[in-house]
């Protein structure tokens, strides 16, 4: 248009004159150095990434725990008593039955009910057995989610007669000196008096009374319905 390289003019600077010889600046040190913040970012936000992951491993669990003993109505206080420290299955080699030899921490991936005696099996070991198999049947399509363990703590032959009641019971020998090392039974109690719950991350979480009946059995159940539905993504069915 007329008049505009006159405007042009007018508005930019004259260039400054350059000596002979002399080559054009370039801001190199504007580039990333390799290795420098280009790495220090991918750094950053792998750490990011790795952080994001284990909060979604870890969250079902904390939800879970945290429904069950925080959320819930004081109502729906548990039967059982929650175990502060749940110390994890220990690294120990058990035996079946028939010799074969099986790692505690296998057992994780369940609910793992879980009781102690001799292998004589008494009146109330039976009645403890019974109570096992009785809550696990309970809870209907939800069952396979839960093992019934039978810890057996000395080199006492188990009845022929009591056998059949045990197939889809886990039955194992083990030390009683190394199971005391795990589990704890309730203050003037012995170890044999009790039920055990130990969590699909293999955790002993929760202890029931001593001398369960029927009645403390229903209140078991609804424990065990509760924490089943509050960690309904963190466990497998079966084994």
């Amino acid at each position: 248009m007329p008049g505009s390289n006159s405007s042009d003019a007018r508005a930019l600077p004259e260039a400054a004159p350059q000596a002979p010889g002399h080559l054009l600046d370039l801001a190199v040190h504007a580039l990333p150095e390799p290795g420098g913040e280009l790495a220090a970012g991918s750094t950053s936000r792998g750490r990011w990434k790795m952080l994001f992951i284990l909060a979604v491993c870890a969250a079902p669990v904390v939800a879970s725990y945290f429904t069950f003993y925080v959320v819930r109505p004081q109502s729906h206080r548990s039967y059982g008593e929650l175990i502060a420290e749940q110390p994890a299955l220990p690294d120990l080699v058990a035996r079946q039955l028939d010799g074969g030899a099986v790692r505690l921490p296998s057992l994780a991936g369940q609910w793992l009910l879980v009781s102690v005696a001799g292998g004589a099996c008494g009146a109330d070991c039976e009645q403890r057995l019974y109570l096992q198999r009785q809550l696990r049947e309970s809870l209907g399509k939800e069952r396979d989610r839960l093992d019934w363990v039978w810890l057996v703590d000395d080199e006492a032959p188990v009845a022929a007669t009591l056998q059949p009641a045990l197939a889809q019971a886990t039955v194992l020998r083990l030390p009683a000196a190394d199971i005391a090392r795990w589990l704890q039974p309730e203050a003037g109690h012995r170890l044999t008096d009790h039920l055990y719950l130990v969590d699909p991350l293999g955790h002993w979480m929760m202890r029931f009374p001593a001398a369960m009946d029927m009645a403390g059995a229903a209140k078991a159940k609804r424990d065990l319905d509760r924490l089943l539905r509050a960690a309904a993504s963190w466990d497998r069915e079966g084994r």
